[in-house]
């Protein structure tokens, strides 16, 4: 059975990214209408050209360390389609750093961005869902959230606490016909991982059973199932798409 999201309006944070340019396509393939938000909006502007559809893609800059833009972008994306039925947390930084050398501001810039933007903005949508009996909240993770790594205190904690977040939040809004569920990438081919030699590569890749580096579009898919009404009876659940690095 096809997905048809004709009809569902979306927002997607980080969406000029990688990823976040992944899922915002898949989205519009699928018939939906996508706010799509990050902090460039010439980049936003370009994503949109890109991607046609100019009608159904509405660029909206937002700086998600700013508390006050996070609740305006919430405003923002429900005026420009009248509502938002699909939110996918997508947006994240790093700011890797073994923890004793760890600044208080690298820690904090981690948590504001990946972590207390998902629940402000979450926060910013659910009621208007809750009002229309009907929401999906897709909260991309990561790996490292389950499995931890080295340097990456601040993220895991952050991708951790998103998980956490999700189940708690998927319990409250699930009678409200609303689910809400993670989306936990593993290695995917991207700016980040496109400055690693094919040595190193070769190394990570030998640890992915599938053999391979995943592609944006392997997680972009993941994102517009649950985005679906294919996968109504699931909530509370983080989707793993890692090629097996972590089977968990």
């Amino acid at each position: 059975m096809q997905i048809n999201l004709s009809g569902r309006n979306a927002l997607v944070t980080g969406a000029t990214g990688g990823l976040g340019s992944a899922i915002t396509k898949a989205l519009v393939e699928a018939g939906a209408n996508v706010v799509i938000s990050g902090t460039r909006e010439n980049k936003l502007n370009e994503l949109r050209e890109q991607l046609g559809h100019e009608m159904r893609i509405a660029p909206i800059p937002c700086n998600l360390m700013i508390k006050e833009d996070v609740n305006d972008l919430a405003t923002g994306a429900i005026k420009q389609f009248g509502s938002i039925d699909i939110l996918i947390n997508n947006a994240g930084i790093t700011q890797d750093n073994l923890f004793l050398r760890m600044s208080n501001a690298e820690m904090e810039s981690v948590l504001q961005v990946n972590l207390l933007a998902t629940m402000i903005l979450s926060k910013g949508l659910i009621r208007q869902m809750v009002k229309n009996r009907f929401g999906r909240i897709i909260n991309v993770t990561s790996v490292v959230g389950h499995t931890g790594n080295p340097g990456q205190t601040n993220y895991s904690a952050s991708k951790s606490g998103i998980a956490g977040f999700t189940k708690s939040l998927a319990a409250e809004v699930a009678a409200r016909n609303i689910t809400v569920n993670c989306l936990a990438p593993g290695f995917i081919e991207s700016d980040m991982t496109n400055k690693l030699s094919n040595e190193q590569k070769n190394l990570i890749t030998k640890n992915i059973p599938l053999g391979r580096i995943g592609q944006p579009e392997d997680v972009a898919y993941g994102s517009v199932f649950l985005a679906s009404e294919q996968a109504a009876y699931i909530t509370g659940q983080t989707l793993h798409v890692n090629g097996g690095l972590a089977m968990l």
